[in-house]
Parts: C-alpha cells; structure tokens; sequence
C-alpha cells in the first residue's frame, strides 16, 4: 500500500486577505504550511488561514521562516544556531496560538525558503531548529527534505519526521534542489511533475539532472499554491495519485 501526505505553504499574503486560491486548494491537499509573519502573513491572515484549514480537515503546520519580507524570505541571511532556535520558537508560539484560540491541534513544522535550504546542508542550523520544535512540543512532526542534515536532526533529538519531495522541482545527484537560480530548477509540464512525484513514492528514485537515478523517500509532497496553474496542478495531482494506488493523507491520522 502506498500512502503519501500532500502539503502547501499557505497563509502567504497580507492585510485584507480572502484566502483566494488557498480557499480553492485546501480541498486537495493533506497538510497546510502557514506563514507565521517573518517571510509573510500576518496575524489576521494567519487566524483566517487556521480556520480554513479546521474547516477542510487539513493538518495544520508552522511555517517559520526568515525575518525578510522583501525577499519572502528566499535570500539567504547569516545567522546563528541560537538565534535560528529562537525564531523557530518565536513562530511556533505565534501560530500555537490561533490554534489553540479555536480549539485545533497543530500536527508540523516545516521550515520556510532559504531557512529550510539552509538547514538541509547545515548540521548546526538544523539540530538548532530540531530543538526548537522539540523543546515547544515534542509531538510536533518535523518537515524536511528528503535525506536531509534537517530530517537527521529531528530524528537524532526524538521527533517524527516526515520526508520531503517537491512535484515541481529538479534534482541533483546528491539529492539536493536544483537551485532557484538555475534556469532548469522549475519542472513547469505539468504531467512531467506528476509523473516525477508518482515514481518518487512508488519506486523511492528520482532522476536527477544529470541523469543519474537517486534514492529518495517521499513521506510527503510540496505542492506550490503561487504558480498561474496552482489550483489545478493541486487538482491533477491529487486525481493522478489516488488513480494511481497512492493513498492520500496527512502524516498525522
């Protein structure tokens, strides 16, 4: 039996926010990453975004991310491990809070953009965000890409964990992100990502840029809700999967 979690960054706008294309993806995914202020929404957006996903049954996860609004927290910063512990913690408490102000329970963790890059390499970085999440709450999950310093910390400290794959991305040989920077990094043919994310959970292998078939575990799929086409990428990959023997469900049932 084959059973993947589905999840999208939400929550990223700000001010008189409608939910908008989040309201319309909630339905296809299994686990919803929320803003929680540093790279983008705000405290309003944050509370309706919560709300939403309790309505539609998605799990709901932090999604701390740099302190940098004007680069959406994708430019990377020089930072300490203490000082990545301690907004890692300062954006879990924040987002708790909606939770816990309309009776939820938050199910995950998944660090945002250049933090979550950044963490994937560095040992430090990640065994200081691993400690973030366990030490707020130990039952959270820790999202991670795939065979990551990130996913190895939160494992060592004593979280679950749950490894990461990307349907629109490429890959390199050391099963690392094509980087954004590289005009090759995006998969934009749709059925292309579909069939990458399918052989990912059913086959564990990914073919990588330079041809090469890299080992990989895909406990969970991040779909992206900003592109022109994200409702319905969200909408054919979820039919594409359930058509093709893949339970869908968040980690946490």
């Amino acid at each position: 039996m084959y059973v993947v979690d589905v999840n999208c960054d939400m929550g990223e706008s700000f001010g008189n926010y409608k939910l908008g294309t989040d309201e319309e993806i909630f339905p296809y995914i299994t686990s919803a990453n929320i803003a929680c202020g540093f790279h983008a929404g705000d405290p309003s957006v944050m509370r309706r975004t919560v709300e939403s996903a309790l309505r539609h049954g998605v799990g709901i996860g932090a999604h701390p991310g740099l302190q940098d609004l004007m680069g959406f927290g994708r430019r990377e910063m020089q930072l300490s491990p203490q000082e990545a512990y301690d907004l890692v913690v300062y954006q879990i408490g924040a987002l708790y809070g909606f939770v816990k102000a309309v009776g939820g329970k938050m199910q995950h963790v998944k660090p945002h953009g250049a933090l979550y890059n950044m963490a994937a390499k560095s040992k430090d970085l990640s065994e200081a965000i691993a400690e973030a999440v366990y030490k707020v709450n130990p039952e959270l999950i820790l999202f991670g890409l795939a065979g990551s310093e990130l996913v190895k910390a939160g494992k060592n400290i004593g979280l679950q964990t749950a490894e990461e794959v990307f349907a629109d991305r490429t890959y390199q040989n050391d099963g690392s992100l094509t980087s954004r920077r590289l005009p090759d990094a995006l998969i934009t043919d749709d059925q292309q990502a579909v069939a990458q994310v399918i052989r990912m959970v059913k086959e564990k292998k990914v073919l990588s840029q330079q041809g090469v078939d890299v080992p990989i575990q895909a406990d969970t799929i991040c779909i992206h809700g900003d592109g022109l086409h994200a409702l319905a990428f969200a909408r054919l990959i979820r039919q594409q999967l359930e058509a093709s023997g893949i339970t869908v469900q968040a980690v946490r049932q």
